[in-house]
């Protein structure tokens, strides 16, 4: 079982969360920031992930992008980051005795990033490519129009890269100015995983971030799930239609998010679940289909992704519509339920092997919840779902009327769809 972690808060509110792993040879640093699409404007949409991608691009002390990856590779280390709705991490994989430097690095990321005016503009460029491929992608769009069906005008409901227009009117100054922001010790939680000493981490912060300014970060804004179509539809010529149904799910601390976990798990997650065996293994319909839960501070959905050829389009909705009925009318026995628990389990404790994954259990509950649920109380969270639960939150999240539906392919009209919906 994975192991027990430790916590210390410096004066600045800097947050430092360990866990020790006696036989690893690596350990993974992870710096959480409370930073994301949910703390923007539209007007600034994507500037959480502008900031992101600039903190790699030379530091006080690394000037360039070059200088940072000499460094990674001289240490055989893997450095990277990314930008959530709710959070920013920057992370790195290193040898245990490149321990120290790896957090060295990462902290000169965060802190002194130069955001040198022409690495910017390229930057930009980049950012608009990373835009412009989403429009490429069937799959992601079909998401992203489920997302702006559930929370219309809200940045829930928006790509978290922001948009074109968005993207090109950011100034150095709004970036920088975010930054400082957002940015502070107090709202930032080290998370460090692997063959390490939590002393020994809590003294390095110390000696490179405990003077830091504890600041006061701006809020993120609260989901909103506001009136529009049920039915969002982008026409592509593409050779698959793309099927995202969506449902509103739970929170992130909600006492039932295990029982809605396990609900995705029977649906769609896995070669036994009910979608992939009624539309893939029974009638051949699809390549691909799953679904997934999404928790937010306030909010979350239930997604089911479907592929299949535009012709068998409503066959397929209408298929799904019936299997989300079954359960809701029919439950499930004890027994599937004990399949789709053993694979949750599974999944958790084989990730939590690696100390990557390990350091963002840490820092991603200690960042948005304010503590760390061990493996052990997650798992007992889990048995105690009972198959009644499941059954209950379906005929809660998963009514007809409150579904919405998103798709991309050679469709020009809604029509057909919203029917299967009862919109």
């Amino acid at each position: 079982m994975v192991h027990a972690y430790q916590k210390t808060v410096l004066p600045n509110g800097l947050r430092i969360v360990t866990a020790t792993v006696p036989y690893a040879y690596s350990v993974a640093v992870s710096v959480y920031i409370g930073a994301g699409s949910r703390y923007e404007e539209d007007a600034e949409a994507g500037i959480s992930h502008f900031v992101e991608h600039m903190c790699f691009k030379g530091t006080e002390t690394l000037p360039t992008a070059l200088d940072i990856a000499e460094v990674v590779d001289a240490i055989g280390g893997h450095l990277n980051g990314g930008t959530d709705r709710e959070l920013t991490v920057f992370y790195a994989k290193v040898a245990s005795n490149h321990f120290s430097m790896a957090l060295r690095l990462l902290l000169d990321l965060v802190s002194c990033p130069l955001f040198d005016p022409r690495e910017m503009e390229k930057e930009r460029r980049v950012i608009l490519e990373e835009l412009a491929s989403v429009e490429d992608s069937p799959p992601q769009l079909a998401f992203l129009l489920a997302d702006s069906a559930l929370w219309p005008d809200n940045p829930l409901g928006r790509d978290v890269a922001g948009t074109r227009e968005s993207v090109e009117a950011i100034t150095r100054e709004q970036a920088l100015a975010y930054l400082r922001r957002q940015y502070v010790a107090s709202n930032m939680v080290v998370a460090v995983a692997g063959r390490i000493d939590h002393q020994e981490v809590v003294d390095a912060v110390w000696q490179w971030a405990g003077r830091w300014p504890a600041g006061q970060p701006g809020r993120w804004i609260p989901a909103r799930n506001g009136a529009g179509p049920r039915v969002r539809l982008r026409y592509k010529e593409t050779e698959q239609a793309h099927i995202c149904l969506v449902a509103h799910g739970l929170p992130l601390n909600h006492p039932d998010r295990y029982a809605l976990g396990l609900l995705s798990v029977v649906l769609g997650e896995g070669m036994s679940s009910r979608l992939f065996l009624e539309l893939r293994e029974k009638r051949g319909l699809v390549y691909e289909v799953h679904s997934s839960v999404n928790q937010f501070l306030d909010a979350g959905a239930l997604s089911i992704y479907a592929a299949t050829d535009p012709d068998q389009a409503d066959e397929v909705v209408a298929l799904v519509l019936e299997e989300l009925e079954r359960l809701r009318s029919q439950g499930l026995a004890e027994t599937e339920l004990n399949r789709a628990r053993e694979l949750a389990k599974g999944r958790l404790l084989l990730r939590l092997e690696d100390t990557r994954s390990l350091s963002g259990w840490l820092g991603g509950q200690e960042l948005l919840l304010g503590s760390v649920r061990t493996p052990e109380e997650v798992l007992a969270s889990m048995e105690a779902v009972t198959p009644e639960d499941v059954q209950r939150l379906a005929g809660q999240l998963l009514r007809p009327e409150d579904l919405r539906l998103a798709l991309v392919g050679p469709f020009r009209s809604e029509g057909r769809f919203a029917s299967l919906l009862g919109a």
